[in-house]
């Protein structure tokens, strides 16, 4: 006589779980293998790719499915799209340790390149190696953070390393294009110029065109001021990287 699987059943296997606390309750989902590094990097934005089945459980293992009533209480919602994108963000992927190691060693190795990629010594304008960048995180004793992307991590780790003052080092400037109708440009010349670290060439036509070199924390700005001031023709480009 077959034996009939519970309704709020469903048994999985060959699974990475991600796990969330929340609400005095544990939540978890069931992923494709190295798929949640991917979606928490932004190599993988199509959740269908990351996640097996669409369902919340309180047991993977055991194919328990959690209660709508349990995800309202806990999220405020039973909308399960909503609760699978906190808890892929915010939840803990359960590992063995051995790959948990591994995860942990690329990326390390995945921070330090970012951050070789993003920064300069401040005097020479010249970038650091990987391995110069790894040694100072050695030196500040940093340790790679779980559920936070490698890009978030590597600003952290300038952000430590500027306020230990563990090596001089800072970003790299950002090369821009910004071009803006002459009519318009002239009231907002002078703001822009303000925001700029050194100016290449400026040329004036029926545009006004700029290339320079920012701190890549101007961008927004620049952009938001453009976007405020000028009603359409504006535009701005980011070009190679400078320094």
């Amino acid at each position: 006589m077959p034996i009939n699987q519970p309704a709020n059943q469903i048994r999985l296997t060959n699974v990475s779980v991600v796990r969330l606390r929340k609400g005095g309750k544990r939540f978890e989902i069931a992923c494709y293998k190295n798929k949640v590094r991917e979606w928490r990097t932004g190599v993988e934005s199509d959740l269908d790719e990351v996640v097996q089945i669409a369902n919340v459980f309180v047991n993977v293992s055991k194919g328990q499915i959690a209660p709508l009533g349990e995800l309202k209480k806990a999220f405020g919602t039973v909308e399960v799209v909503k609760v699978l994108h906190e808890i892929l963000s915010k939840g803990e992927l359960q590992v063995g340790d051995k790959e948990r190691r591994h995860e942990l060693e690329n990326t390390w190795k995945d921070i330090a390149t970012q951050v070789a990629a993003m920064c300069v010594e401040p005097v020479s304008r010249r970038p650091y190696t990987v391995g110069m960048i790894e040694k100072a995180m050695h030196d500040v004793h940093y340790s790679v953070k779980s559920g936070r992307s490698a890009k978030q991590q590597a600003l952290d780790v300038i952000r430590l390393l500027q306020e230990k003052q563990t090596i001089p080092i800072e970003r790299a400037h950002m090369r821009i294009r910004i071009t803006i109708p002459t009519p318009n440009a002239n009231k907002i010349k002078d703001r822009l110029l303000a925001l700029t670290q050194e100016v290449e060439t400026q040329h004036w036509s029926n545009e006004w065109q700029l290339v320079a070199s920012i701190d890549p924390a101007a961008f927004k700005r620049i952009n938001e001021l453009i976007q405020c001031e000028i009603m359409g023709g504006a535009s701005v480009e980011t070009l190679n990287s400078a320094g």
